[in-house]
C-alpha cells in the first residue's frame, strides 16, 4: 500500500533484484534503484532532469510487462517487481557497448579519462575487449584553440549530456546535427567554441562520460587517480559556487562543480573553474616587501609587522582598515579584533559600495531548490557578462524544471524571456503595488503594511505577478540589496526574501563586525585615513592623495599593490579554510587545498601577528565563534519604507569586473578579455 509522510509527498515500495525499498511516487527507475544499492548502467541519464531513453543501456524487465523498459523514462509504481540482470537485459547492453567500441578510439593506456571513463567501466564489467563489428573512424576534426576546452568529436558516445545540461541552464550552444550513427555534437553553424556563445562554463565537461570534453590542459595534469580532491566553494563572486578542488603534489590541477548532481546549483562559471592558475601566476607576492629608497624590496616579517604597527600606534585614530568582502568569516572577525585592540575606529569592506548591515543580513534562507516560484528584484543575473552567472544558470534550470518566475525592474532583462510575469518600472512602487495587489487577493497583512500601500494602482502585470505570488507553495524573492528592505515588506505577507551581494561573503563581513561604525570604505580609499591597511585584492584604482602610509596585505601585486610601502604576502582562495556565509545565508564550509607559497600567511594569523607586535593580545577566531555571531545577525520582521536604499546602487558588470580584476590578469582568463569572448561589453 502506497502512504503518506510528513510533508505531504506520497511514498510507495517497490522491490529491485529482491531488495525491498520505498522511494517518493514519480520517481524513475535509476533514481530508485540508486536508492535501494543497485546501478543501473547509462550512459545518457542526467539526474534531475527527465530520461530520454536514448542510449538503452538502462534496459530493465518488469514483471507483467511483455517487454523490456528503459528505466530512466520508466516511473516506479507501488508494487511494481523489477529485474535490472538477466540474460537478455545483458545480451542488449552488451550489443550497445559492442557498437559503440566500434566506433570508439580504443587508447586507454594513454587516454586522459582512463579509470574514470564510463565506456571503460562497462566494457570491462561486461568483459568486452574489442568490438565485433567493422571498426570506423569519422575524422571529425578536434576543436582546441581555446584554452579552456577540448572538444574531440571522435570520442564522443552521442549520449547527448553536453547538449541536453547546455540547453537546461539556457547556455543553448551545443546540439546535435544529423541522424543515427551519422550524428555528432556541434556549436551553431559548426563553429570553434570561441566563436560561439559559449562561456566556457565548463558543465558539458562534468556531465561528459568520455573523453570528448575535458579540460584543454588534461593531458598535462596526470591521472585522475593521482589526484586528490577537496569539497570546497569558490570565493570569486557573491554565488560562492560548490566546487570540487583537485590537487596533485601540492598543486591545483582542475576545479569541477561540486554541488549534488542533479541540483539546479550543480554549475560553475569560467572564473570559477579556470581562474586557478592566478595562484601561481608571476604576479604572486611571496615575501614581505618594504619601501626602501623608493622601491619595494623584499623583507623579514618581523621587520614588516614592526613598521607596520609603529605606524598604527602613531596614527589611532587617523588609521583606517578597509578589506575584501571574500575574506573568510574566521579572517574578519580577526581583523575586527585587530581593529578594536588597536584602537582603530575605522574597518570597512568593499561590501559597502553596494550595502550596508541593515540591507544584507544573514538570513540563512534555505535555497532555491524547493522553490516553486522565484521573483527577481532589481537584479539581472547573467551568463554571459558573469555577473552572477551560477544565480543565472539555476533559475533556468529551476524554470525548466517547471518553477514560475517573475522580474521585477526598471526594464526587462535577460531572464525576462524565461519569466511568467515581468513587471517593469520603479522597483519601489512595483513591490508597493504588487503588495496592495496581494492584500487585495486575500494574502493576510496587518494593518499598517495595508496602510502604507492602500494608494498603489495595480495593472495586468502586476495583478499576474500577485496571483503568481499567492498561488504559489513556496515563493523566494532573490533582491539587490538596495531593494531588499521594500521587498521584505512582501515577505511579510508570503514567502522568503533574500538580498544577493556580489562577492562570495557579503554577508558573513557585515555578520563578524566589518562595516558598523567609522569611516566607509569610499571615505578612507579616497583619503580619509593617514594610514591606510587594504587586506586582500581590494579594488582601489591608485593610492590615496592624502594616505601617508600604505599597507598592502594581499595575493597578487596589484598596480595597488606596487604603490604601498608595506606589502604583506597573504594566503589565496584555495589556501585557506574556514567559512563563509553565502549569498542565501547559509553557512559554508571552505578547505585548504593546497597550502600557500613561500612565506604567505592566511589572512587571520598575519592579523594575529601584527597585534603582538603593537603589545595587544588578540586570538584567531575559530570556526564555532563566527557560527555564534553569523546565528546572531538574523533580520526582525518589520514594515519598511518603500524605496530604495540610497547610496547603493553600483553598475554590476563594473563592480564584477573590478572586484576579479587580480584573478583575471594573473591567469588565462585575461584571453576572454583580449580575444573579447562574452565579456558582456
Amino acid at each position: 500500500m502506497s502512504e503518506k509522510i510528513k510533508d505531504g509527498a506520497e511514498k510507495i515500495r517497490l522491490r529491485i533484484d529482491g531488495r525491498e525499498t520505498e522511494v517518493p511516487a514519480g520517481t524513475n527507475l535509476i533514481d530508485a534503484a540508486r536508492l535501494a544499492g543497485v546501478h543501473i548502467p547509462n550512459l545518457c541519464y542526467l539526474k534531475g532532469m527527465k530520461g530520454i531513453g536514448a542510449c538503452r543501456l538502462c534496459m530493465v524487465e518488469v514483471e507483467g510487462m511483455k517487454a523490456p523498459l528503459t528505466a530512466c523514462t520508466t516511473k516506479a509504481k507501488d508494487k511494481m517487481v523489477v529485474h535490472t540482470k538477466s540474460e537478455k537485459i545483458d545480451e542488449i547492453r552488451k550489443f550497445v557497448i559492442d557498437l559503440l567500441l566500434s566506433m570508439h578510439p580504443l587508447d586507454c593506456m594513454t587516454c586522459t579519462k582512463a579509470g574514470v571513463c564510463t565506456l571503460q567501466k562497462y566494457a570491462f564489467d561486461m568483459d568486452i575487449k574489442e568490438s565485433s563489428f567493422t571498426r570506423k573512424k569519422n575524422g571529425y576534426p578536434t576543436d582546441e584553440a581555446n584554452p579552456f576546452i577540448k572538444r574531440d568529436p571522435e570520442y564522443c558516445v552521442l549520449c547527448g549530456k553536453c547538449v541536453r545540461v547546455c540547453q537546461d541552464q539556457g547556455t543553448n550552444v551545443l546540439e546535435f546535427m544529423g541522424r543515427g550513427v551519422g550524428s555528432r555534437v556541434i556549436t551553431p553553424d559548426d563553429k570553434p567554441l570561441q566563436d560561439s556563445e559559449c562561456t566556457f562554463c565548463g558543465s558539458c565537461i562534468d556531465v561528459c562520460p568520455v573523453n570528448a570534453l575535458l579540460e584543454s590542459n588534461g593531458r598535462r595534469s596526470g591521472r585522475q587517480w593521482d589526484y586528490e580532491s577537496v569539497d570546497s566553494a569558490c570565493l570569486l563572486c557573491g554565488c560562492g559556487c560548490g566546487i570540487n578542488v583537485s590537487t596533485q603534489d601540492g598543486r591545483v590541477v582542475k576545479i569541477n562543480a561540486g554541488a549534488p548532481e542533479g541540483s539546479a546549483e550543480r554549475y560553475i562559471c569560467a572564473y570559477g573553474r579556470f581562474g586557478f592558475d592566478c595562484i601561481e601566476a608571476d604576479s604572486r607576492i611571496t615575501s614581505p616587501m618594504k619601501r626602501v629608497d623608493g622601491e619595494l624590496r623584499p623583507t623579514t616579517w618581523q621587520d614588516a609587522l614592526g613598521t607596520v604597527a609603529s605606524k598604527l600606534r602613531d596614527a589611532g585614530k587617523d588609521a583606517g582598515f578597509i578589506a575584501t568582502a571574500g575574506l573568510l568569516n574566521e579572517d574578519a572577525l580577526t581583523l575586527a579584533r585587530l581593529a578594536a585592540a588597536a584602537g582603530v575606529p575605522n574597518a570597512d569592506t568593499t561590501a559597502s559600495l553596494y550595502s550596508s548591515p541593515g540591507t544584507l543580513p544573514a538570513d540563512g534562507a534555505a535555497g532555491i531548490e524547493s522553490a516553486d516560484l522565484i521573483v527577481l528584484v532589481d537584479l539581472e543575473p547573467d551568463q554571459r557578462k558573469r555577473v552572477l552567472p551560477a544565480l543565472d544558470a539555476a533559475i533556468r534550470k529551476r524554470v525548466h524544471a517547471g518553477a514560475a518566475l517573475v522580474v521585477v525592474n526598471r526594464s526587462a532583462t535577460a531572464l525576462s524571456a524565461v519569466a511568467s510575469a515581468t513587471v517593469t518600472g520603479s522597483e519601489a512602487d512595483c513591490l508597493k503595488s504588487i503588495t496592495k495587489a496581494l492584500i487585495d487577493i486575500g494574502v493576510n497583512g496587518n494593518r499598517e503594511l495595508a496602510s502604507v500601500v492602500s494608494g498603489a494602482a495595480a495593472g495586468p502585470d502586476v495583478e499576474k505577478a500577485a496571483a503568481l505570488i499567492a498561488g504559489a507553495r513556496n515563493p523566494v524573492l532573490l533582491t539587490s540589496p538596495a531593494m531588499y528592505l521594500a521587498a521584505a515588506n512582501i515577505g511579510l505577507l508570503k514567502g522568503t526574501v533574500v538580498a544577493v551581494p556580489f562577492e562570495s561573503n557579503a554577508k558573513g563581513v557585515f555578520a563578524m563586525g566589518l562595516g558598523a561604525a567609522g569611516k566607509s570604505y569610499r571615505e578612507m580609499a579616497s583619503g580619509g585615513a593617514k594610514v591606510l591597511y587594504a587586506v586582500g585584492d581590494v579594488p582601489a584604482g591608485g593610492r590615496p592623495e592624502n594616505t601617508e602610509f600604505l599597507v598592502v596585505q594581499g595575493s597578487q601585486m596589484t598596480e595597488f599593490a606596487k604603490q604601498a610601502d608595506i606589502v604583506l604576502p597573504a594566503a589565496a582562495y584555495l589556501e585557506a579554510g574556514g567559512t563563509i556565509i553565502d549569498c542565501l545565508g547559509r553557512i559554508r564550509k571552505i578547505k585548504m587545498a593546497v597550502p600557500p607559497p613561500g612565506e604567505a600567511k592566511p589572512h587571520r594569523k598575519i592579523f594575529a601577528e601584527l597585534a603582538g607586535a603593537m603589545g595587544v593580545d588578540i586570538s584567531e577566531a575559530t570556526e564555532g565563534e563566527a557560527a555564534s555571531l553569523a546565528a546572531a545577525a538574523r533580520p526582525a520582521g518589520k514594515v519598511n519604507p518603500f524605496e530604495r536604499t540610497e547610496g547603493l546602487d553600483a553598475d554590476p558588470g563594473e563592480m564584477m569586473e573590478s572586484l576579479n580584476a587580480p584573478v583575471i590578469s594573473g591567469s588565462r582568463l585575461l584571453w576572454l578579455r583580449e580575444a573579447g569572448v562574452r565579456t558582456g561589453k
